[in-house]
């Protein structure tokens, strides 16, 4: 609903004198009202109150209606020059499921896209205040996880069975380029992970190839075991030999006996 003018302009000026000042910013000086109000007639303008609390009140002459819209104009700047400060809070539990975490996660990314800051509270219940680390273990989480759209403001923060964090706009997100922060993260990611794999498929390689070359260089155990060892042969000239000595060892014998 739009805020009442209580401006008092023209005819609904009642005090009997009238301090005037001009057009141009000239001061006419003390006047009956009703002269101050010919005055700006003759002149296609209004007659305004412009301090109602001085003895006379203090009157302009000008274009009231270009007046309203040059004031509004100014008031609209100086809102738009001022930073409204929204908090948010988003409530968690120490022992919330995975899907729940997600969703809330999602609310506060919203938040803070919006440029509010964000309240995030851990409530414990009973026992569950022996545990406090299960709390500051998602709120860790959560900060980890939305580092790029919120920076830490307040730290987690025990107080009697709430543990609160206090998460703020980053600076991507007021200057406006968290998109392109995001894009650029992600592209670098997806870079690191496909030099990975190359250096993991160049590892295989090179392991595939060392392989190969050590079953080359190694002899082949079956190839080994399928040729029997063959004695060598005596040479030909040291079997006569052999029968010649036995010979003459039972020529001996048969002369011993025969002296026997």
């Amino acid at each position: 609903m739009p805020e009442r003018d209580n401006t008092r302009i023209n005819e609904k000026i009642r005090v009997p004198e009238v301090r005037v000042i001009g057009e141009d910013g000239s001061q006419i000086g003390v006047m009956k009202t009703d002269e101050a109000l010919k005055y700006a007639q003759d002149r296609d303008l209004d007659l305004v109150e412009v301090a109602a609390e001085a003895k006379p009140p203090v009157c302009r002459v000008l274009d009231y209606s270009k007046y309203k819209y040059e004031q509004a104009q100014k008031a609209k700047a100086a809102r738009k020059g001022q930073t409204q400060i929204v908090v948010r809070e988003i409530k968690f539990r120490p022992k919330i499921a995975e899907h729940d975490y997600k969703t809330k996660k999602g609310h506060v990314e919203r938040f803070l896209r919006h440029k509010d800051k964000v309240k995030v509270t851990i409530m414990f219940r009973g026992r569950e205040i022996t545990h406090p680390e299960l709390g500051k273990k998602i709120l860790d989480r959560l900060a980890g996880e939305l580092e790029d759209l919120g920076v830490i403001e307040q730290y987690p923060n025990l107080e009697g069975k709430n543990m609160t964090m206090l998460l703020g706009p980053s600076k991507a997100i007021l200057n406006g380029t968290i998109d392109k922060v995001l894009e650029e993260k992600a592209r670098l990611a997806a870079q690191a992970a496909d030099d990975a794999a190359l250096e993991a498929a160049d590892d295989d390689a090179a392991d595939d190839a060392d392989g190969q070359a050590a079953d080359a260089v190694a002899p082949d155990p079956e190839a080994d075991a399928g040729t029997p060892d063959v004695a060598e042969d005596p040479p030909a000239d040291e079997e006569p030999e052999v029968e010649a000595d036995e010979t003459e060892a039972s020529a001996d014998e048969a002369s011993v006996a025969e002296e026997a």
